[in-house]
């Protein structure tokens, strides 16, 4: 049996782009077009009542940021769009580079006046490794913006890859008239206003020039010539070298306003690639056989790529994002976490709009489905319906910042315990347990995952801690060839052995030296600054 039907239908992207870009905007606006949702939470109104609806966390709502990513799914044009929003701030971005693994495109977004940011760069980084198709959507055209050639030319530079503009903008801020669609010969008149719905902006067909010179004057002529420009420079739309991520389609547009975003949900059904073949580690006798898994195939597959905890503060749930790899997902089917070998018997299935959910009856290679779960599931598993496959490529990065935590109530130590594992395994910290005990130790990428943690402690199991600095800068995950040279290593350095939330040994470092050092002392130590995940278990201290 073949789903390759319903697995042709399916486009799974992430939205990503630096903080204050738009992002979350767009994310709504793409929601509403296609039907999914009748209002838009304005991002800007962070004390109203209406949040952002892929803005859940109560820090995000006092924030107005985006600090996990949420998972929304929306049926439009007879396609099942998987959308997946990531957070921008840099401090997060292990938690983006893992939703990366789990899409098929990316829609990166760019603010007009700023062009290419930081955090941009990063993620365009994590997308070139993959090979990820780009489409790229410079935002906030209404505002006082750089010219569109500039932003062009900054985007190939960044990116590394040519742009090919597929709607080409006429004017920028007061004077901005609209967007001509290459694709469509047609211009489409801009008009302010965040209720507008695509059939309520005017067009007409380029071949009115007269008109449409007439009425937007020199900010007509300047736009013909600039995208004569563009257009001559830039190589025509290839299909092939987009879906290799070798170049990118561009739009322009304003998503507070509605407008320009249609051309963009279009274009995710028309060009954006379908579910593709995933590689598997295939264990045959205990040694990995690597076998190629198609979407299209009848046995279920997939990789949790995230865990949330507490997601519904009644339930005291966790949900383990499934990224679908192959077959059929039907309701009461038996899946087995290959890690452990154990059945997963999840309380419910859902898919999601944002906070809303709904009951899974059935979903295919591309979706992304939740399962509820009370534990058991850790970021990286692979669940299938008996298979042993292995999928790989779910990074955890070695932190670069450490805290110790302290418990101001003794009593609530059992809370605090079940707090960290949970939000360990989840990912949204790196939680480090001394083997010869003492305080837990918090390790994480940027300083803002402490305060979430911090305040997701206090909020979601009632711990009050304190976070104190300690004397350590860095870890590294630790192999070696044998047991006994292990044995050897950890009797050596005791005070620095600790084991993350996978149960994976790590040597703690207070400076770059001290790896040196030790791995001049045991030159058959292996350290790791980047483990794939649990399922590859990199020793431990047996």
């Amino acid at each position: 049996m073949t789903y390759a039907h319903e697995t042709r239908r399916r486009r799974t992207f992430a939205i990503i782009s630096h903080p204050d870009a738009g992002k979350t905007t767009l994310t709504e606006k793409l929601l509403l077009f296609s039907g999914a949702i009748q209002i838009a939470g304005s991002v800007k109104a962070r004390k109203a009542s209406r949040h952002a609806t892929s803005d859940w966390m109560e820090i995000e709502k006092q924030r107005g940021i985006s600090v996990a990513s949420s998972v929304m799914q929306m049926l439009y044009r007879e396609h099942v769009i998987n959308l997946l929003d990531t957070p921008g701030h840099k401090d997060f971005s292990e938690d983006t580079y893992r939703v990366l693994t789990a899409v098929d495109s990316a829609l990166m977004v760019i603010d007009a006046a700023n062009g290419v940011e930081a955090q941009t760069r990063r993620l365009i980084e994590v997308c070139r490794q993959r090979d990820t198709p780009i489409i790229t959507f410079v935002n906030k055209m209404d505002r006082e913006v750089r010219d569109p050639l500039d932003i062009l030319d900054e985007v190939e530079r960044e990116l590394g890859m040519p742009c090919v503009p597929m709607t080409w903008p006429v004017g920028q801020g007061k004077l901005f008239g609209g967007i001509i669609n290459l694709r469509t010969q047609a211009m489409t008149v801009f008009d302010s206003g965040s209720e507008r719905l695509p059939q309520d902006f005017e067009t007409h067909p380029l071949s009115q020039q007269a008109l449409l010179a007439e009425r937007f004057g020199a900010e007509w002529q300047t736009a013909m010539d600039s995208m004569e420009l563009a257009t001559g420079a830039s190589p025509t739309f290839d299909a092939e070298a987009f879906l290799a991520g070798k170049q990118t389609p561009v739009f322009f547009g304003s998503g507070v306003n509605n407008f320009g975003v249609m051309e963009v949900l279009d274009a995710l059904v028309d060009l954006a690639p379908s579910p593709k073949p995933r590689t598997s580690s295939l264990l045959v006798n205990k040694q990995p056989v690597v076998k190629e898994i198609q979407p299209e195939d009848s046995a279920f597959s997939g990789v949790v790529f995230k865990v949330q905890a507490n997601m519904d503060a009644n339930h005291r749930d966790r949900i383990a994002f499934v990224r679908m790899a192959s077959g059929k997902y039907t309701p009461g089917m038996k899946l087995k976490v290959q890690r452990t070998g154990k059945e997963l018997r999840p309380t419910s299935v859902v898919t999601f709009l944002s906070q809303r959910r709904e009951a899974v009856d059935e979903a295919y290679a591309g979706d992304i489905i939740g399962f509820t779960t009370h534990g058991g599931v850790q970021l990286g598993d692979t669940i299938t319906d008996g298979a042993n496959l292995l999928f790989t490529g779910l990074p955890f990065f070695a932190p670069e910042l450490f805290m110790t935590v302290i418990l101001k109530n003794p009593l609530r130590t059992k809370q605090l315990q079940q707090g960290l594992d949970q939000l360990g395994e989840e990912g949204a910290i790196q939680v480090f347990k001394p083997e010869i005990g003492g305080p837990m130790l918090l390790g994480a990428v940027g300083q803002l995952q402490f305060e979430v943690v911090q305040h997701r402690l206090k909020a979601e199991y009632d711990c009050d801690v304190r976070l104190e600095g300690c004397q350590y800068t860095g870890a590294r995950w630790i192999t070696a060839d044998t047991p006994a040279e292990l044995r050897e290593f950890t009797h050596a350095y005791p005070q620095r052995m600790s084991l993350d939330a996978a149960g994976t040994l790590a040597y703690l470092c207070t400076s770059p030296y001290d790896v040196r050092l030790a791995q001049e002392r045991f030159p058959k130590i292996h350290f790791h600054p980047l483990r794939e995940h649990a399922g590859l278990a990199l020793g431990s201290a047996g």
